[in-house]
This record gives structure tokens, sequence and C-alpha cells, in this order.
């Protein structure tokens, strides 16, 4: 048995040597062609003969392997050397020969397996030699108890080392795979600590190893029989990565059957899909990341070149590489191929491959391009074996480099007949396409038309139905109103601003502007109504019981005692906030449309009212308001959309003026072109020659936003008119002389054009900043020409009106309006009104409430008047100006001051009149000792209001703090003497403005106390350096100014009554405001 063991190297190299000489042979017998006398001879007798000595030496190998033992040897793992300054020595295995049976052959197995064992154990052994096959590891586990582990788990940097001995037949190891546990492995070898550790070692070493013996062994071309299979698939995987845009070339796999026997050349699908592959893969080399591949930087032991794409079998390089991997040499020469066509296939004229790096990843299966890596990851692989892999990556990453390689004029013109024939077959789709896209667009343009149709109808039979049912519940509701009145009854009051969409999208905080009115809460003041109030903003806890601590103040008002407990009101008043404000809280839409959009709130204000009289009161009406009316089954107190629309513009107002028979300024209405503009204005100029100043108003404007005006001073010609008006003098001139009026006319028309381009200016520059964009909104919208008050001191003032669905006009407010520093904007107003004669104002009022009712026009009314003393007789004038239709600020004002006062206002007389509290009344009469009814007199009050007050600092304080600061200075209101400061809150987010209103036993007074409110508030909220952005200021002057005209018109009215005592309180010219023209109207 040492015999055996000693010899076995040299029977291993014999063997090895043997095979690889047939393997030579037969290559060279099928690459040659002999001729014999113009005939070509037959090499297949030869290829027989050679196969069958094959057979013969493998079958003598089998033998061989039977004498030895039956057991499979397992090597120690080569472990990776670790870095020490001196290298350690190798240490030699040895085989424990106590393991080795005795191989000479018994009498009892003379017999031998019967012949189903051997072709089973044959079977089996060739899965065995086969590291590739699915059963391999089953096998190598239930036989000799071995577990291979995952190759695909494996570390890179490590090389997998360990194999499978199966016997002392060389040929055998050329199949060996490293995915063996590291007790298989040999211990490091000297030249691996120089190299790298993870390469298989030499066929010296391993011949050494004992191997058992085995019913076959794997002969060199058993390979052979799967290579179709797995070229055919290899293809496949071609085709699925080029289509991907991974590839780099041509598949890297090629049946090893082509080194044995020549196949005839590649038909021109399958090499312009190759080409097509490598073309498609140099767009793509720039992702593959040659730089995270590990390649060790020692030198390299075995290197070889590759030039022009072939390596020389001759070279001596080659052959000492070739030695010394002879035993895993079939999967080396496959890597080769694959490498030398990369090489050839991009004209790469020098390569230097090392040895070691190439069979390192080759054992470790790395360059297997099958597996879940891709085709990328295996180039990356093929390159990182060259010593030069920089320089042969720029070159194959230079554009055109594919095309010069082999086969590069086919992949050439493959692509260029790849790109057009996709041209062409796409230009061809999409004309193929083109009808079917044009009858696809027409169908859904005419069903979009017929649905967009049938849309616009069934809007059109909704809104015709809720106008229908609008105009019979105003029927019932005119019928029923004394009645209704005199009962019991709900108020849903919805406070919506229904403005277009252009003028709401410009409005700033548009949500807080509507809900400037909770004083419409304090309409339960009267024990038979119940308030419904629905907030266009979310409102806080803060907020609600401030309302709720202040409507309850009725009881301790009526008594004049404020520790009285608050009465239990909040019962009969209700605020609802709808749920579509937080799906459209950037839409600035109006309050009806967003309660249109809520059904929870309809649900519940339905709930509310079910069984109860209601009727709704709006805002600024809007086509949802009627939606919503209908949807609660209650009657609109208010003016159909479509009326309001027309008669709720400037232009509509003076329409209104003109039918009521009331004076009004003189002017021009529905003005759209720049010629009616120009001519108007100049005809307006040559009848009204003491006019000085001429008003422009835009139709939908509202509060003083869209108002502009121009001083007929600039006028070039001016002086020279005005001598020709006072040559003649006013009666004459507007009577007679229609020649001298066309010649002023035609100059002043001629220089209208450049008067309105230098010295028009926009009265607010925070909408309108210029002339010119104020003029491109008056043409769109239209617009009126006013004449200004030919005065020095002008009075504005403001009267609500309810005309009620009888018929009957009511005063409701009337108060002297308060302007801010542009003189054209209303900021507040004092209550009641002392410039004009009751009886006069109740006349004019009258006028224009018939006018409305008469257009169907109903419900709530603003109507602004302006006064004046006439400087050519000095006699009052009064003008109708404008006319707002809907709830007004100051309505909803004077409701909180009537309720915190407990009086009433009487516009007739234009009083405001409180009585005393009720226990003072009781103390008098039981004083007096008189059963019958007490002789008590009324006092009066007077009030001044503003129902927004704007300051940015105020949302740096919360409320509680607000109340303390005004409680600390003095600012409150005092219940027994019923005069005082109360506040008005609009929202809880922002806190920017806020309404107040102060009363007093005189205007005075009132006065005096709101500007003080305002600069302590002011003073207390602001430092020097955040002054803010507020309107408190301006507020100030003017009422000092008007403070300073009430003190003079005292004095005046004092001086008339001593010479006149009849009719001096109804002819008063009392001149309240600013004796400037810059106030306006």
């Amino acid at each position: 048995m040492a015999d055996v063991l000693k010899n076995k190297d040299e029977v291993g190299h014999i063997l090895v040597q043997v095979q690889d000489d047939l393997r030579q042979l037969k290559k060279n017998l099928v690459r040659l062609t002999v001729q014999q006398n113009g005939e070509v001879l037959d090499i297949q007798a030869l290829d027989t003969a050679i196969s069958r000595t094959e057979n013969g030496i493998r079958r003598h190998a089998d033998d061989y392997l039977k004498t030895i033992n039956n057991q499979v040897l397992t090597l120690p793992c080569i472990e990776e050397p670790e870095k020490k300054n001196a290298p350690a020595k190798p240490v030699k295995w040895q085989p424990p020969y106590e393991t080795i049976p005795n191989a000479r052959p018994q009498r009892s197995q003379i017999s031998g397996p019967s012949p189903g064992e051997k072709h089973k154990s044959a079977f089996i052994t060739c899965l065995l030699n086969n590291p590739f096959h699915p059963k391999n590891k089953e096998l190598m586990q239930q036989n000799y108890g071995i577990q291979f582990p995952h190759l695909h788990k494996r570390n890179e940097a490590s090389v997998g080392t360990q194999r499978v001995v199966t016997g002392p037949a060389l040929g055998n190891f050329a199949t060996t795979h490293g995915g063996l546990p590291k007790q298989l492995h040999p211990k490091s070898l000297p030249e691996c600590e120089h190299t790298n550790a993870g390469l298989q070692p030499s066929a010296a070493d391993l011949s050494s190893v004992q191997t058992p013996p085995q019913p076959k062994a794997v002969h060199v071309l058993q390979r052979q029989d799967s290579g179709q299979n797995e070229s055919e698939k290899a293809c496949k995987r071609e085709m699925d990565v080029s289509r991907d845009g991974m590839a780099l070339g041509r598949s890297s796999t090629e049946s090893p059957t082509s080194r044995t026997m020549r196949t005839p050349p590649p038909s021109a699908a399958s090499a312009s899909s190759d080409n097509r592959v490598l073309t498609r893969g140099l767009a793509r080399l720039t992702p593959l990341n040659l730089q995270s591949i590990p390649v060790p930087a020692a030198v390299s032991k075995y290197p070889f070149t590759i030039v022009e794409g072939q390596i020389d079998p001759d070279a001596p390089d080659y052959c000492r590489f070739k030695k010394q991997y002879c035993l895993c040499w079939g999967a080396i020469v496959e890597a080769l191929d694959q490498l030398q066509r990369m090489l050839l296939d991009f004209a790469v004229p020098l390569a230097r491959v090392c040895g070691e790096r190439l069979a390192a990843c080759v054992q470790s299966s790395e360059l297997d391009w099958r597996g879940s890596r891709g085709w990328c990851t295996h180039v990356e692989k093929l390159l990182s074996v060259l010593e030069n892999r920089d320089e042969v990556w720029d070159l194959m990453c230079q554009p055109g480099q594919r095309y010069k390689g082999n086969g590069g004029h086919q992949a050439a013109a493959v692509c260029i007949q790849t790109c057009w024939r996709r041209y062409s077959a796409h230009t061809a789709y999409l004309l193929q396409l083109r009808p079917k896209w044009a009858a696809q667009i027409i169908a859904m343009s005419l069903l979009k038309r017929a649905k967009l149709g049938h849309l616009k109808k069934s809007l059109q039979a909704s809104r015709l139905r809720q106008l229908e049912n609008y105009r019979i519940r105003a029927e019932s509701l005119a019928a029923n109103w004394k009645h209704i009145t005199s009962t019991k009854r709900t108020i849903i009051h919805i406070p919506s601003l229904g403005y277009s969409q252009h003028q709401r999208l410009s409005l700033r905080g548009f949500d807080v502007l509507q809900n400037t009115q909770m004083g419409r809460l304090c309409d339960i003041r009267d024990e038979n109504v119940e308030v419904i109030y629905v907030s266009p903003v979310c409102l806080g806890e803060d907020v609600l019981q401030y309302y709720t601590h202040l409507l309850g103040l009725q009881t301790a008002i009526e008594l004049g005692d404020a520790s009285v407990p608050e009465s239990n009101c909040a019962k009969r008043f209700t605020i609802l906030m709808p749920e579509a404000m937080e799906y459209f809280s950037t839409r600035n839409m109006c309050l009806a449309s967003l309660l249109k959009y809520s059904p929870r709130t309809l649900k519940r204000i339905k709930n509310l009212i079910q069984g109860k009289q209601a009727y709704m009161v709006g805002g600024v009406t809007h086509i949802d308001d009627l939606a919503v009316a209908d949807e609660l089954e209650v009657p609109l107190l208010g003016t159909e959309p479509a009326v309001a629309q027309l008669y709720g513009t400037k232009s509509g107002g003076r329409r209104i003026f003109s039918g009521a028979g009331v004076d009004m300024p003189p002017g021009k209405w529905d003005i759209y072109t720049l010629e009616q503009l120009y001519e108007g204005l100049a005809q307006l100029m040559t009848e009204h020659m003491e006019v000085q100043r001429w008003l422009f108003k835009i139709d939908s404007e509202v509060g003083g936003r869209g108002m502009a005006y121009c001083d007929v001073c600039y006028l070039k010609c001016h002086q020279w008119a005005q001598q020709e008006f006072s040559r003649h003098g006013p009666k004459q001139w507007r009577t007679s002389l229609p020649q001298v009026r066309e010649s002023v006319m035609t100059k002043f028309l001629e220089e209208v054009p450049h008067l309105l381009a230098s010295y028009a200016r926009p009265a607010n520059t925070s909408c309108y900043s210029t002339w010119t964009c104020f003029l491109e909104h008056f043409l769109r919208e239209g617009g009126v020409i006013e004449a200004f008050p030919p005065s020095d001191s002008v009075t504005c003032l403001t009267v609500d009106l309810l005309v009620e669905p009888g018929g009957d006009v009511h005063m409701l407010s009337c108060g002297d309006q308060l302007r801010g520093p542009s003189g054209l904007e209303v900021v507040g107003c004092t209550v009641p009104q002392s410039s004009i004669c009751p009886d006069v104002l109740h006349s004019i009022c009258n006028h224009i409430g018939q006018a409305c009712q008469k257009r169907s026009i109903m419900g709530h009314l603003s109507l602004d008047l302006v006064t004046f003393l006439d400087p050519s007789n000095l006699e009052q004038q009064v003008w109708a100006i404008d006319l707002d239709l809907g709830y007004s600020n100051q309505l909803a004002m004077t409701q909180m001051m009537l309720m915190m006062t407990r009086g009433t206002l009487d516009c007739r007389s234009s009083k405001l009149e409180v009585s005393p509290p009720v226990r003072d009344v009781k103390s008098s009469v039981r004083h007096a000792g008189v059963k019958t009814k007490a002789q008590t007199s009324l006092t009066s009050r007077f009030a001044v209001m503003c129902p927004r007050l704007l300051h940015t600092n105020l949302s740096l304080v919360y409320y509680s703090t607000f109340f303390l600061m005004c409680k600390a200075q003095g600012i409150g209101y005092d219940v027994k003497a019923r005069q005082g400061t109360v506040f008005a809150l609009h929202d809880s987010r922002d806190r920017r403005s806020l309404g107040m209103l102060t009363i007093s036993e005189n205007l005075q007074g009132a006065l005096l106390t709101f500007a003080r409110n305002l600069s302590v508030i002011h003073q207390e909220i602001s430092a020097p350096n955040m002054q803010g952005t507020n309107n408190f200021k301006g507020l100030i002057k003017d009422i000092e100014e008007v403070l300073g005209m009430t003190i003079q018109n005292q004095t005046t009215s004092q001086e008339e009554k001593e010479i006149s005592a009849v009719g001096s309180e109804q002819l008063s010219p009392h001149k309240p405001h600013r004796p400037t023209p810059n106030k306006s109207i």
C-alpha cells in the first residue's frame, strides 16, 4: 500500500498527460482537412479510434480508482494568511494511513456488483463530478455527510478553495468547484501567501491527496452533452439582457463543443442579435463601476498577454500558467474564450491578464454571468482580471469602438438598419393612429359637449325651480309679514357677500370681512326672536364665551345693576360654522356657497327650525342664496340675484335715483369706452363750470375701492373758460349761448385725454396703483362720472332702510359718516345723524324706497347721501350718491347699540332715546307716593361706531389679555349709566380687526371717548419700532377735526337762536366734517 501511495503522483501525471494529448489531437483532427486525389479524406475513423483509446484509458483509470478505497477524503481549509513579519513555514499534510483499507481484492468480492448497481453507481458518480448539477450537493450530503455552502452567500473578497477529491485520476479535477466546507481545503501554501490567498493549489499538491475509487471517472468531453442546451439558454439570456439595455457584448457563454468540433458560421439573425447586444451595451458602459471591484495589488506570478484578441498557445508565460492551473483548465478555457471575444469585439490591441486573478475568479464562479448578478457584473469581473484594465476600459468607452472590432461593419449596418426601421415603423404607426386619435378626439368632444349641455340644462332647470319657489315664498311672506313680526319667529342670518369672483379674489381677508356683522345676534333683544347665525370663520371658545356673556347682560342693563345674574339667553341664539370651510379655505367663496356644500350644517338648521316660523336674512344676494333657501324651505328676505346684480351697481343706483326723482350729482353712467368717457367728461365740465373736481367710480366696486378723481384746474383753457362763464352768468350759460358752450366743449375735449393721463389719481392706491390700471378695470366693468360737491364743507351720511315684503319702507338707522385719510372711504359713523332735517331725510328715503319696491327690490338697503351749502345761494343741498342692496355693517352695530342701551332710535326725529333703569323708576314712584303711572323723562344718547378697526399688532395679543388691558386703562361699559365702550370681535385666528362702539350723553363726549380709546389701545399694543399697519391714526385725526367743527357749530347755532327762534332746529346748518374739498362722496 505504501508503494501505491509513493507512485500515485507519477500515475496521476501520466493520466493527465494522456488525456490532454488525446484532447489536443482530436481538436487538431477536426480542424484538419485532408485531400487525396481531389477527394476529402474521411477522418471519422480516426476520431472513432481516438475515442476508443480514450475510453480505454478511462476504464483503466476507473479500475485504478477501485483499488484505492471508497471514501471521500477532505482537505483542510486554506485560511487567508495573516500579515506577519516572517512568513510561516508550510505544513505538509499527510493522510491518516490507518484509515486506508487493504486494496487487494478478496475472493468474496470477485463476483462484483450487478449491472444495475454499476449503472446506478456510474450515474451517481457523474452527478458528483458535476458541481453545477442541482443534485450534486444533495448527493454529497446523503452519501458522504458533507454539506456544501451556498455559493451566492460567500464573500467576494474570499476566494473559494474547497474541492472534492474523487481519486488519483487527475482528469477528474478539471471539474472541481470552490464551494465546499473549510475542512476540505488544504493548508495554505507559500505561493498563496505572496500572491492571492484564494487561488487553487497546484496539481502536484492535489495529486498527493488520497482519493476514493469511483465506478466511473469524469472524462474531458463529458460536458459536451449539455453544452448545446447551455448555449441556447445563454442566447435567450442575451436577448433578455439586450432588451434591458444592460448588455455589453455578445453572450459570454459558448458551447464547449466549439473547442472540439467545427460549427457552421452564425446566421445573419444570430449575428445581428449579437451585434445588437454589443451595440446597445456600449451605451451602458458608463454605469459599470470598475473601481468598486476589489483587485489585489500584488504582482502576478503567472501573467500572459492577449494581442489583438488572440492568445499565443506557445508563449512561455501562457504555458507556465496552463501548467500551474491544469486541474481547473476546463473552466479557465471557457473564461478565456469569453475574454477573447470581448477584446476582439472592441479591437483591443493589447491586454495583460493576471493569471492568479483569473483562476481565482473561475474557481469562485464569479465569471458565471448566468446567475442573478447579470451580464454587466460579468463584464466587470472579466475586466478585473486584466492588469491594464483602466486602459482597456478607456478604449472600450470610446464612441464607435465596437464597430472597429470583429464584425464591426455588420454591427454598424445592423444598428443603422435598426434605427431606420424603428423610425419607419414608428412613423407608419403614428400615421396609422392619427385617424384613430382624431376619431377619439371628436368622439370625446361630442360626449363632453353633450354632457356639458345636459349639465347646463339641469342647472338651469334647478335654478329656475329655485327662483319659482323663492317667488312663491316671497308672496306668502308678504301676505303674512305683520303676523310673523308680531309672533315668535326664527331669523336665519347668513352674512354672505355675493360679489363676483374677480372681486372676491381681490379682497384680502374675505372671510373675516363677511363676519363683521356679528351684531346681528342682538336681534334677540326681542323676546319673540330666536337667531341662527352662520359664521364664515371658525370661532374659538373665547369669542363664543364673549358673545354669550354680552348677550346675557340684557337683564342687568334693564335693571341697571351689574350684579344681577346673566339672563339665560344662550338658548335663543345658535352660531353655526359650515364644514365646507375646511375644503374651500383658499377659494374666497361667499358664505351662501359654503353653506350650500355643507349638508350637515343644513340638516342641523332644518332640525332647529322644524315646526317654527322662520325666514332667512342674507347679505349681498347671490344665486346660491336661493339654493340654500330652497333647501331649507324658508322664504328669503332679500332681492332676486338678477335684480340685485342690475341695480346693485353705481349705474343701477343712479337709475333708481332718477326714477325716484331725488337730487343726485351731475354725471354720466354706463361708461364702457374711451369715447364715452372723454365726451361725457367734456360735456359735464362745460355744463357745470362751478364743479372743480370730478369723480370716477367703477360699477362693481364697493367701500370706496374703485374710485378716482381729477381736478379741472390743470386744464390749459380753464382760466379762459371760467372768464366766459363769469361773463355770461350761470343761468344764461345753461339756457342759451350754445355756440359759446360748443367752443368751450371743443377745447375741453382736446385736453381731456392729456388731463386724465397726467392728473387723474385713484383714491385707493392699494387696489389700483396707477390711473392706467384703474382705467382698464373701469372700461371693462363699466362706471359712472360724478361731480364732487362744489363746497368747502361737505358732510356724508348713511341711512339703512327696510323695504318690507308688504311694500312699507322703514328707516332702521341713520348716521353721519367718518371718513378715512383718502376722504372717499367710510370707516365709521356717528348715530344719530345731525346734518339733514329729519323731515327732508324721511321724504328722500321714502321716495327711494318706493322706487325700489316698484323694481322688485325687497329687504335691507343702505343709502348714502351728501349734504353741503350751495355757494351761489347758501342753501343746503342733499344729493343721493350711492345705493347698496343688502344688510350693512352700520345696521349691525346699531343693533348692538340698541341692545346695550335698551333704547329706541327714532329716525323721523333723529334721536336716540334711552329710558332710565326699572329700579330707578320704581324708587321714584315710591318716594313720590303716586299710584298712577310715573312721569319719567327719556334721556338722549349719542354713539360713535366703527365696524372694522384694523391693526396688525392686535394679532399679538389674546382677547383675554386685551380685555384686562382695557380694564386697567378704564375702558369699559357702565351698565347703570348705559354708556361706555363695547367691542365686537370678528375672529379667533387672525385677530387683526375688531369693531368698537362708544356711547355717551352727547356727541362730543362720544367722540372724545372713541379717540381716547384708539390712542390708548395703540400705545398699549405698539412699540416705537413696531407701529404696525392700522387705521387708528387717520381716524383719530378725523375725529379731532370733527370735534372742532362740532364746537363751531354749537356756537353758530346759539347765535342763530338769538336772532330767530323759528325753525332754527329744522334748518340747522350743521357741518360736522372738515371744511376741505378732500371730503368726498
